[in-house]
C-alpha cells in the first residue's frame, strides 16, 4: 500500500500439551514452546511493529515461586529484543549450571517465561497512546492464583467509554483506563471474580466469556491466560478478525494467520481451522480443549482488508484472491489503453500489490491470447514462420519500473524541501518506458489518503516521459472510517471524501454536508447515532466514475505532463473475489455493529466542526 496505514494486532497463544521431558527427549530441547513462540511471532511480524510482548503460566508451582510472568516493549526490533533478553537468562543460568538445559523441570524453575501456557503478541497503535503501558499484554495480579489474569488481542471496541462507566473505575489510579483493553480485561476479571467466589471445581469460562463478550461493541480476537493455568481464545460474533487454530496431541495453538502455523509446524493445509465466528477455544490446566460458542449467531462480516492487503499472501486462498482482484481490473484497464497492449508497460507499487499485479496480467494476457487465436485463424494458413512467430510471442510489456528505496530520513522542516524529499522515496527504472508513445499501468492495494501518489509516485513516473499513468487500486474506493482494529478514523484522510466534497462544491451543492451535519447533531441528542450511517447521504449525488475522475484531478501535479486516469476495484468483484470476508464497511458505510455508526457519524461531527479528534 502505498499509503501506509496502521492496522491489525497479531496474536499467538501456545498451550504444551506435554511436559517439558517430553520435549527434551523428542526434540533434544526443554525450550521448544518459546522456540515455537518466537517464530510465530516473527511470521507475524508483518501485523504490528509499534511494540511486542510475551506472558506465560507455569503450572503445578510451589507456593511463594512466581508462576505468571509478562515482558513487553516498544523501543523498536521489539520481539528479537525480548528473545535476546530471554536467551540471556538462560546463558547467565549455564555459567553457574552449565548442564542446566539437560534437565527440563529444573530449567523451568530457573527461567521466568518457561511455561506451559503461553501467549505472544504484536501492536499496531489505533487507539491510545504509543508507549510501553499501553502495550499488550495486560495483566490483573492478585493473591489467589485464579484470579491473575493475563489478556492481549487485535481489536479495537466501540464502547470503551460505556464500559468504563459500567466498570465505575477510577481514572486517577488507572492512567490507562481510556484503552479498550483496560476495559475488556476489567470486565472479564469482574465476571471472573463471580464466578471464582462460587468456589466450584473448575471455572466456567463459557459462562464468563459469553457475559463479558455481551458487552463488547466492535471486532475482536482475544487470547488470555488465567493464573490456574486455563487459557482462551475468543472471536466476535460477525468474524471481523481473523484467528485460525492448530491442535495435536503436543500443543493448541491458535494465531491470526493461517500459513504461519504452516510454517511453524510444518503442517498441511487441511489441519488448520479457522476458530468459528461468537466461539472461544477454551484450554483447561490438564491440556483438555473443548470450543463454546459464545454469542448469538450474527451475520458474517470478516474484514475483506485482510484479503487486500494485511495477511501474508503467503495463505494459499488469499494468493488467489489477491489475484482474481488484479484479473477483475483487467477489462477497465483494456478499456482504458484502448487495447492497446504494445504500447502499454504494466507495473505494480509497492510489493505487496505483486500478488493482485500477476492477476492483472493474466487477464490481460487472456485478451491478447484470444487476439492471437482470432488472428491467426483470419489468415486461412497464408502466413510463413516469421510470421506465426511474430504472432506467437506477443507479451503483456511487464517491467519493475519503481523500487522502493531504504527508509529515508530528513532533518529538513520546511515544506517545500520535504515534499522535495519525499519524491525520492521510490527510485525509477530509466529506460523502460518510450518517452510520449507508451502508457504505465500501476496497481496498487488501495488508495487512503493519495499523498505518496500525489507528491511521489505519479511525479516520479512522469519523469519516464509515458503518454498516460493509470493507477489502478485492488481495493474499491475507501470512503468511510474504521473502528474495528484499523486506524482509519478521519473522515479528511479519505481521497474519495475529500473528491466528493471538491463535487458538491463544484456543482454547488454543499448545503448537503450541512444537512448531513444536522442529521447527525440530532441524533446525537436523540442518542440515536447507532440506528443509522447519516454519511452515506454525502455519496449519493454522484456515481463512482464522478469521483474516480474528480480524484484523477486532485492527484494530477501541475508539473506533470502525463494524462492521469483512476481505476477502483468495485464492491461487487470484490466479494467475487473474496467470498468468505465480506466486511466493507469502510467502502460500503455498512457496519456490522451498531458501535460503527456511531464512529462513522461522530467522524463526520468532528469533520464538520473542523476538530482532530478521534471519532472512538
Amino acid at each position: 500500500m502505498s499509503d501506509e496505514i496502521r492496522h491489525e494486532c497479531g496474536i499467538a497463544f501456545l498451550r504444551l500439551r506435554k511436559p517439558f521431558t517430553y520435549f527434551h527427549q523428542k526434540y533434544n530441547t526443554a525450550l521448544y514452546g518459546l522456540d515455537k513462540l518466537y517464530l510465530l511471532m516473527e511470521k507475524q511480524h508483518n501485523r504490528g511493529q509499534d511494540g511486542a510482548g510475551i506472558a506465560s503460566v507455569k503450572l503445578d508451582m510451589q507456593i511463594g515461586v512466581p508462576f505468571m510472568k509478562r515482558i513487553r516493549s516498544n523501543v523498536g526490533q521489539d520481539i528479537a529484543g525480548i528473545f535476546k533478553h530471554l536467551q540471556k537468562e538462560i546463558e547467565d543460568i549455564e555459567k553457574l549450571h552449565p548442564t542446566i538445559r539437560n534437565y527440563p523441570d529444573l530449567l523451568k524453575g530457573y527461567i521466568d517465561f518457561l511455561g506451559e501456557v503461553m501467549i505472544g503478541h504484536l501492536r499496531y497503535g489505533t487507539q491510545g497512546k504509543n508507549d510501553i503501558e499501553y502495550c499488550h499484554p495486560f495483566i490483573i495480579s492478585d493473591i489467589n492464583p485464579a484470579l491473575n489474569i493475563c489478556l492481549a488481542g487485535n481489536f479495537n471496541l466501540t464502547n470503551t467509554k460505556e464500559l468504563i462507566q459500567f466498570l465505575g473505575e477510577d481514572q486517577v489510579n488507572n492512567p490507562t483506563m481510556d484503552s479498550d483493553l483496560f476495559a475488556m480485561i476489567r470486565t472479564i476479571h469482574l465476571f471472573l471474580k463471580e464466578e471464582v467466589s462460587k468456589e466450584n471445581s473448575s471455572i466456567n469460562w463459557k459462562k464468563i466469556l459469553s457475559e463479558s463478550a455481551a458487552k463488547f461493541d466492535g471486532g475482536f480476537v482475544v487470547e488470555g491466560i488465567c493464573g490456574n493455568g486455563d487459557g482462551f481464545v475468543f472471536r466476535d460474533a460477525h468474524g471481523i478478525r481473523p484467528a485460525y487454530y492448530y491442535i495435536n496431541e503436543e500443543v493448541v495453538c491458535v494465531t491470526s494467520e493461517r500459513a504461519v502455523l504452516m510454517t511453524t509446524f510444518k503442517t498441511p493445509f487441511e489441519e488448520i481451522n479457522e476458530l468459528p465466528p461468537g466461539h472461544a477455544i477454551i484450554v483447561h490446566k490438564d491440556g483438555s480443549y473443548h470450543i463454546e460458542q459464545i454469542l448469538p449467531e450474527a451475520k458474517r462480516a470478516a474484514c475483506s482488508f485482510e484479503r487486500i492487503y494485511f495477511s501474508r499472501g503467503s495463505d494459499q486462498e488469499i494468493y488467489n484472491e489477491r489475484k482474481q482482484l488484479g484479473r477483475f481490473l483487467s477489462e477497465k484497464v483494456l478499456e482504458s489503453i484502448q487495447y492497446d497492449l504494445k504500447n502499454t508497460l504494466f507495473s505494480f507499487i509497492p510489493n505487496t500489490s505483486e500478488i493482485a499485479f500477476y492477476g492483472l496480467v493474466k487477464g490481460a494476457e487472456a485478451y491478447l491470447n484470444e487476439i492471437k487465436i482470432k488472428r491467426i485463424q483470419s489468415w486461412n494458413k497464408d502466413f510463413d514462420d516469421e510470421k506465426l512467430r511474430e504472432m506467437i510471442e506477443r507479451r503483456v510489456r511487464v517491467e519493475k519500473i519503481a523500487i522502493k528505496d531504504v527508509k529515508m530520513r530528513t532533518f529538513i522542516t520546511e515544506d517545500s524541501a520535504r515534499n522535495e524529499m519525499v519524491q525520492h522515496v521510490y527510485d525509477i527504472t530509466y529506460g523502460t518506458v518510450r518517452a510520449g508513445i507508451d502508457s504505465i499501468v500501476i496497481i496498487d492495494d488501495s488508495i487512503v489518503r493519495g499523498t505518496t501518489l500525489r507528491e511521489s509516485i505519479i511525479k516520479m513516473l512522469d519523469r519516464l516521459g509515458p503518454k498516460k499513468i493509470i493507477i489502478v487500486s485492488s481495493a474499491p474506493q475507501i470512503r468511510y472510517p474504521d473502528c474495528y482494529g484499523i486506524d482509519m478514523s478521519r473522515m479528511n484522510e479519505f481521497i474519495a471524501f475529500n473528491a466528493t466534497v471538491e463535487l458538491l462544491k463544484d456543482h454547488k451543492q454543499l448545503h448537503i454536508l450541512n444537512e448531513v451535519y444536522q442529521e447527525c447533531i440530532e441524533a446525537k441528542k436523540a442518542n440515536t447515532l447507532s440506528s443509522k450511517n447519516y454519511v452515506k447521504k454525502v455519496y449519493k449525488q454522484f456515481t463512482v466514475e464522478d469521483i474516480n475522475t474528480k480524484i484523477a484531478q486532485m492527484l494530477h501535479p501541475e508539473d506533470v505532463n502525463a494524462e492521469i486516469e483512476i481505476i477502483y476495484q468495485t464492491i461487487e468483484n470484490l466479494h467475487k473475489a473474496c467470498p468468505h470476508n465480506t466486511g466493507d464497511w469502510y467502502f460500503s458505510g455498512d457496519y456490522p455493529t451498531p458501535g460503527g455508526n456511531v464512529v462513522v457519524n461522530n467522524a463526520f461531527i468532528n469533520y464538520m466542526d473542523g476538530t482532530k479528534n478521534r471519532a472512538y
